[in-house]
């Protein structure tokens, strides 16, 4: 593989103008496809095999033209004190609003709270509930302004008016601010890293090439394949993360072989044959791990893991062919490795000295500070590794009281109408009632289906934590009825849970009796079964992930315990990241400092997200960190020496890697979305463990202690696996005495290509 790389590399320097102009076509091309493209809807939530989603189809069969999957808004008044919602002027001014509502186009019905029972005991609090044709997302937006304005006249009045519900969702706003703030930390590392602002914009400028791409990509296939506003969200992550980082690694490589004495077109292939290698197994570690998303068989996941994936693809052939295109372009811009500005005359003079291999060695024998810290852990192993273990451990404890669920109202911040009107209705109805419960009863096969309605509504009402239970309402055929449950808990908590599974046990002995089937359904049932699926899946997906990724590295490193190593790391530094995320958003601690305004519950697809994700990411430093070090064992260094010389050459570059990363996901924290909050929070935190403690403390110290042991390959298997050369051996064969690859100095040659 080094070889192919290490002639790509070579080929795109010298067609650069070709390369560049393939990649701006290909980038042209989706933004004008993007541009044009229809709009795309919501993202079909669907689970299949659950009971909430049997039900849900059922409604669908059974009661034609109801729009079961229609948005739903309310309206929540509240009468100022001293009065009452059943006060004739404020009844007056309800009519109003619920008049005006009702000429909406996309508007399927309107409830009048006077004579649907929703007024509270005490008078105090009314809602009007709307219904849409269509979902929320898909909500024209007149549609959705004139809900937001209905109330206008009703708080002239003197009324306190919110508006709640999935009419009001929009897309997802990633935090614009908090990504430029993101990019521009990673600039600043990059210049300080590579030691120019050309060298550090290629990377940035290749990345945002890669995302444009891959972003207006999905944005072109949204509405085909039913792509959500969170695809885009997760991929922009990504890829802006990945695509920084694998151009980072090329051309910090490329500067090191242009200290090498190398000139500039043999450099670049020679980093792209070398670091190129450890490019493309990263990124099919981060490929495997989000396709492998597909495993929970949950459509929304699937989709957005395959379009990060797709992104990332196209970060790595960026890394590939651009980089080196662009180092073409670039000249003498970039400077080799460790060289600080000198006069001409002594760059002249350098130029003519003979003995720059000798230079070379005695400039790598000046300790830098990854050679000074793997000194270290060398010499202090065992403590290294148990402070580091313990740590993370510590940090992971969190985890262990784990609560998931999924983001509502509730959810949202104090200063939002959704969140006021969610408030006000617990206020007046009851915690229960913004989760409200649906029962479907499907009596086809029953011989007295009325009968079987009340019986499971009887049955129902005799259960704990249950508030009210409303009158059947059957369909037209009279065969399936539904029945709403208001529990007494609120939506996320562990008793309404406790309740969904109390109906469905008793669904049995329903059926037994009345032969009617009894199925639970609506928003939380639909959360529980979420969450409960995704926990079922987390185990198989991760056997399947880092199963594959193990086979991939022993065939990178061409050992045994180096990947094995490097996947325990990985679930320590995932548990700890888990343990900080529960701490933040579920505890509280420290949730002013990144603006969480409502602890609860941890959403359903974290756990699995983060394996998912992290798992990818962690393996970059892996691969980026240790084959440095394989790299250094194959040319005959001991293993102590090779872990050193892997910490000069990749200990800087990797930092520099995280923070950059760091920095991208951290933008994503400044989101009003919770969802985006927590997942950026979460997959900052955990680079953060995993680059700065599991790759710089724990691995050094586990290779210390195992010496040659960790580089041990069953002679059969080693005859069995194929030869990738990641550590670029096969290049030993275009060495030669000057260490280029043609006559003419490195100037004349760069005054011919360009």
């Amino acid at each position: 593989m080094a070889t192919f790389l290490y002639n790509l590399g070579r080929l795109a320097f010298r067609r650069r103008h070709f390369v560049a102009l393939i990649w701006v076509a290909l980038l042209t091309l989706a933004g004008v496809g993007a541009a044009s493209a229809p709009a795309a809807g919501t993202t079909s939530f669907s689970i299949p095999g659950t009971e909430a989603q049997k039900a849900f189809d059922l409604l669908e069969q059974r009661f034609p033209g109801a729009s079961a999957d229609g948005a739903t808004g309310r309206i929540v008044f509240k009468a100022p004190d001293g009065q009452k919602m059943t006060d004739a002027d404020n009844k007056a001014t309800v009519a109003k609003t619920v008049k005006a509502l009702g000429g909406g186009t996309e508007v399927v019905s309107v409830t009048d709270p006077f004579t649907t029972n929703a007024v509270s005991k005490d008078g105090s609090v009314a809602y009007t509930s709307v219904k849409y044709k269509v979902p929320g997302m898909e909500l024209a937006d007149s549609t959705r302004e004139s809900l937001e304005a209905a109330g206008d006249d009703a708080r002239a009045a003197g009324l306190t008016v919110d508006v709640g519900g999935d009419a009001l969702e929009a897309g997802a706003e990633p935090g614009a601010a908090g990504e430029i703030v993101g990019i521009a930390i990673a600039a600043v590392v990059l210049v300080i890293t590579l030691g120019s602002i050309v060298a550090a914009g290629l990377p940035l400028l290749t990345a945002i090439i890669g995302v444009g791409i891959g972003v207006s990509t999905i944005t072109v296939l949204a509405k085909a394949l039913d792509l959500g506003d969170t695809t885009s969200t997760l991929a922009l992550m990504i890829g802006l993360a990945v695509g920084i980082d694998y151009a980072l690694f090329i051309v910090s490589r490329y500067r090191n072989e242009l200290a090498e004495g190398r000139d500039r077109e043999e450099a670049a292939g020679r980093a792209t044959g070398t670091a190129g290698s450890a490019v493309v197994f990263a990124g099919l570690t981060v490929v495997i791990a989000l396709a492998g998303l597909a495993v929970v068989n949950v459509p929304m996941l699937t989709k957005m893991g395959l379009a990060a994936a797709g992104t990332v693809v196209i970060a790595v052939l960026i890394a590939l062919t651009m980089i080196p295109a662009m180092l073409g372009y670039a000249g003498r811009k970039i400077r080799p490795a460790g060289e600080k500005r000198r006069s001409s005359k002594e760059r002249t003079s350098s130029k003519e000295h003979t003995s720059s291999d000798a230079a070379t060695s005695q400039k790598q024998a000046k300790p830098n500070m990854g050679t000074r810290w793997a000194s270290f852990v060398i010499r202090r192993p065992v403590a290294v590794l148990v402070l580091g273990v313990v740590g993370l451990g510590a940090i992971a404890l969190p985890a262990t009281q784990l609560e998931l669920g999924l983001p509502d109202d509730g959810s949202q911040p104090t200063s939002t109408t959704q969140r006021r009107a969610y408030d006000t209705l617990s206020e007046g109805f009851g915690p229960g009632f913004n989760g409200p419960l649906m029962i479907v009863v499907d009596a086809k096969d029953s011989d007295d289906p009325t009968a079987a309605f009340g019986d499971v509504a009887d049955g129902i009402k005799g259960l704990k934590d249950v508030v009210t239970v409303t009158p059947p309402a059957p369909n037209k055929a009279g065969d399936t009825a539904t029945i709403t449950v208001i529990p007494n808990s609120k939506p996320s908590s562990t008793q309404t849970e406790d309740l969904v599974h109390a109906i469905r046990d008793k669904g049995s002995d329903f059926k037994a009796d009345t032969d009617a089937e009894v199925l639970v359904t609506g928003t939380t049932a639909m959360n529980i079964d979420f969450s409960q699926k995704l926990n079922d899946a987390l185990v198989p997906y991760l056997a399947l992930v880092v199963g594959l990724a193990f086979l991939l590295l022993i065939v990178v490193f061409r050992s045994i315990l180096v990947p094995l190593k490097a996947a325990l790391g990985f679930l320590l530094s995932v548990l700890a990241a888990l343990g900080a995320v529960v701490a933040v958003f579920q505890w509280g601690w420290f949730s002013g400092l990144i603006g969480v305004e409502e602890t609860g519950p941890i959403m359903s697809m974290m756990p699995i997200f983060m394996v998912g994700v992290v798992f990818g990411l962690a393996m970059d430093y892996e691969v980026f960190l240790v084959t440095r070090m394989r790299e250094a064992y194959v040319h005959g260094e001991t293993p102590s020496q090779a872990v050193v010389t892997g910490f000069r050459h990749s200990a800087r570059v990797v930092v520099a890697a995280a923070i950059i990363m760091m920095a991208v996901f951290g933008g994503f924290i400044s989101s009003s979305e919770s969802m985006i909050k927590m997942i950026g929070f979460g997959l900052a935190i955990a680079v953060f463990f995993d680059a700065f403690v599991v790759r710089m403390a724990i691995v050094p110290a586990v290779l210390a202690l195992l010496g040659k042991k960790a580089w041990w390959l069953p002679k059969w298997l080693d005859r069995a696996l194929p030869n990738v050369d990641v550590e670029g051996e096969g290049l030993r064969a275009h060495d030669d005495p000057a260490k280029g690859s043609g006559s003419g100095s490195d100037e004349d040659r760069e005054l011919v290509r360009v």
